[in-house]
């Protein structure tokens, strides 16, 4: 596979791309985001698992860059007890525009409201998929996953998302409570990464 010095993520997510950036530094000399790259364009995620709509997000971008690597992530929250919601649409589970806020509200409201008539079962997990199409065209995908429980309070001002009522096993506190190399150790992204770079001989 030729070395790539560039790669260009499929977001503007400042989060991810300051994740990825720190995971995959051994790997490109530089990662940007959309914005930097002076591109401006929706993508319809209409894939109906992660790794599809990781690939949907890459190979889009592929075709207006055609000579730069892209890494692109679908990642999201999966509770079993709620049938794995919101799973795919964690992003927008409470509608449009996307609000972490309101997201957490309707999750926390879903399982109260759950628990009214079934035993408590908060177990959660995320799962992330990071697709990457190299300078070859070459694609590849990681996956990964960390294991939690959902938690009634708000914990920590760090992260996004679902971090602040996202109890992690492995690390025994919530993801905006740890800190970005605590975080970047086990998370669901850190985990697809490393296992595409496993995958990719590295």
């Amino acid at each position: 596979m030729t070395t790539d010095t560039r790669c260009v993520l499929a977001s503007n997510n400042a989060h991810k791309l300051a994740e990825i950036r720190e995971i995959l530094a051994d790997r490109f000399e530089h990662i940007y985001s959309l914005k930097e790259m002076g591109i401006s364009v929706e993508i319809e995620e209409t894939g109906s698992t992660f790794a599809e709509n990781a690939l949907i997000k890459a190979r889009r971008i592929r075709e207006l860059l055609p000579d730069c690597a892209v890494v692109a992530d679908d990642s999201g929250l999966c509770v079993p007890c709620l049938g794995g919601a919101p799973g795919v649409y964690s992003a927008r589970y409470a509608g449009e525009p996307c609000d972490d806020n309101a997201n957490n509200a309707l999750l926390l409201r879903n399982l109260r409201e759950r628990e009214k008539t079934h035993p408590r079962d908060r177990r959660a997990y995320f799962v992330s998929n990071v697709a990457l199409i190299d300078a070859d065209g070459n694609e590849t995908v990681g996956e990964g996953r960390v294991e939690g429980e959902i938690i009634d309070e708000y914990r920590g001002d760090g992260g996004f998302g679902y971090d602040p009522i996202f109890l992690c096993s492995a690390l025994n506190k919530t993801f905006a409570q740890a800190s970005s190399a605590e975080k970047n150790s086990v998370s669901h992204r850190a985990r697809a990464l490393s296992d595409l770079k496993r995958k990719l001989g590295l």
